[in-house]
């Protein structure tokens, strides 16, 4: 079942949004050549808990972690480790955040040092990607279209998007109906209504779409061992369009400024 948000419930999860997407650019700064995924993961679990928050991923379904870490060929649900990251890694950081009663989710990929120029245009791309779905996000629309937008522009540049992991609906619980496919047809699937909160989070990969799964049971790589790269934002559906929950840097805000007002 879909649940419809509130006005009043929809500001309460941009709350949690906020606080994840402040994590978020707090971990950005720690990361660094030498650091692990393990000790990134225990700052976070400090930070978010020293700001009234909760890590949502922390025992759901046995996960053992506070945020979930995808280094290189890593497509979702890493879990952190020793292993030192070094320079020329991509590390995608996923983090959802519970905080009054209603979650926030979003990711980023980042760069360590110099990377390569494949690295850099798959970044590019998926962070892109991610704002094309956005800007479907409109009540007049349904899931369909989300997941063509994201899907004929990546395709389109040679990547592959990921289809065993998708987007969702997000609220009380981090995980809600409905499910938001990166790749689709138009005009299909749920139709998006005023007062729906979703994650639009496109995960491309340079070669195959397939991916396969770790002995850990949670850290999925791509099949062919190939980059991967992941973007995501929360988002709520509102008379006026799509509402960002998650953007908080300039760099969005100037983002979402360029694809709202139809100039890519």
């Amino acid at each position: 079942m879909v649940r419809l948000k509130k006005p009043a419930q929809i500001e309460q999860m941009r709350v949690a949004s906020q606080l994840t997407a402040q994590t978020q650019e707090f971990l950005r700064e720690q990361v660094r050549s030498g650091i692990s995924t393990a000790a990134l993961d225990s700052i976070a679990d400090t930070y978010i808990r020293d700001h009234g928050g909760r890590p949502s991923p922390k025992g759901y379904r046995g996960y053992p972690n506070s945020i979930c870490m995808a280094v290189n060929d890593v497509v979702v649900h890493g879990v952190p480790t020793d292993h030192p990251l070094k320079d020329g890694d991509i590390l995608t950081m996923d983090v959802t955040i519970e905080k009054g009663g209603y979650h926030g989710d979003k990711a980023i990929t980042v760069k360590l040092g110099d990377v390569s120029e494949d690295a850099e245009k798959l970044i590019a791309a998926t962070e892109e990607a991610m704002y094309r779905g956005i800007v479907a996000c409109h009540s007049k629309n349904r899931v369909g279209d989300i997941g063509v937008a994201v899907q004929d522009f990546v395709e389109e540049l040679g990547y592959s998007v990921v289809r065993e992991f998708c987007g969702h609906g997000i609220g009380e619980e981090m995980h809600e109906e409905p499910q938001i496919m990166n790749y689709g047809r138009p005009r299909s699937g749920h139709r998006l209504k005023v007062g729906m909160v979703i994650t639009v989070e496109p995960m491309v990969n340079i070669g195959t779409h397939m991916v396969q799964l770790l002995p850990d049971g949670w850290t999925a790589v791509t099949a062919d061992g190939s980059l991967s790269c992941q973007f995501e934002h929360t988002v709520a559906i509102t008379p006026f369009g799509p509402d960002i929950l998650t953007i908080y840097t300039d760099h969005e805000r100037k983002m979402w400024e360029r694809f709202s007002n139809g100039e890519v």
